[in-house]
């Protein structure tokens, strides 16, 4: 079987198990059902998921030009504390800032290597959990707006992490944690402005198991511009990964823009 596709992030569905689609060319692929299978990635160039021409991907699956221009990925995505809809300024387009900052928005505790916290849309949980390849995670302020959220976030991360070590998370070398615990005791952290919306009464920590038949021990990144075909035996997939049994790993999402065919045998 081949398929025809311009990558973007594997979509997701919490059920007893992770359960990861990707969209090809006029069909969707369950790839959970590809695990065990040889896959083949052919390189075959570009095309920008905003202009939709022909360029080379410069980050976020969008051309240089687009990165800088486009709304979509401002600093505010990366940095929500420099996020100013809810004062009416604009970065880049103010109508489309205000409908996505002026939601409600989550800062949550997630286990995926370590310990961290993080910020996402509450329309996005547990989609951005998953894709962090979190097994466990617990929501600890719901706030209004996205600056709320990103000042939490940045007085927070003084306490505790912000970031996975990806390849530990690979591994599944997991940190073992009590999340109700440690939100407990980053309560006395959070911003006087984000105090009310603390959600303490909140017992609830989403566990999430992957589609793993093999966790590699040894990690190294298939870069397609350096190995535009690569053949491999799909052992398992984890927050935005594919896993092979050589070791090889692919970033779904950190190759979206990417032209490529998928031959399953």
């Amino acid at each position: 079987m081949q398929y025809q596709t311009i990558l973007k992030k594997m979509k997701t569905e919490l059920n007893d198990v992770v359960q990861y689609y990707l969209d090809v060319e006029n069909d969707v692929l369950n790839l959970n059902q590809l695990l065990g299978r040889e896959i083949e990635i052919s390189f075959e160039g570009y095309q920008c998921l905003c202009c939709g021409k022909e360029k080379k991907i410069f980050r976020q699956g969008y051309c240089y030009d687009c990165f800088y221009e486009s709304a979509a990925v401002g600093d505010w995505i990366m940095n929500p504390e420099l996020s100013r809809a809810h004062l009416g300024i604009e970065d880049r387009d103010l109508e489309y800032e205000k409908e996505v900052q002026l939601k409600p928005h989550i800062v949550y505790l997630a286990l995926s290597s370590n310990v961290k916290v993080g910020v996402t849309r509450k329309t996005q949980v547990p989609t951005r959990w998953i894709d962090q390849g979190a097994t466990k995670a617990i929501e600890i302020v719901e706030v209004p707006n996205r600056y709320l959220a990103g000042i939490t976030e940045v007085a927070l991360k003084n306490y505790v992490a912000d970031k996975t070590n990806w390849q530990k998370m690979l591994k599944n070398e997991v940190l073992e944690a009590d999340l109700i615990e440690e939100r407990e005791k980053l309560k006395a952290y959070i911003p006087e402005e984000a105090q009310p919306y603390f959600l303490g009464n909140n017992g609830n920590v989403t566990e999430i198991e992957y589609p793993v038949v093999q966790y590699p021990t040894k990690i190294k990144s298939l870069n397609l511009e350096k190995t535009p075909v690569y053949n491999g035996k799909l052992m398992g997939i984890k927050g935005q990964y594919l896993l092979f049994e050589d070791g090889i790993v692919f970033n779904v999402r950190n190759n979206e823009g990417y032209k490529v065919i998928i031959t399953v045998r």
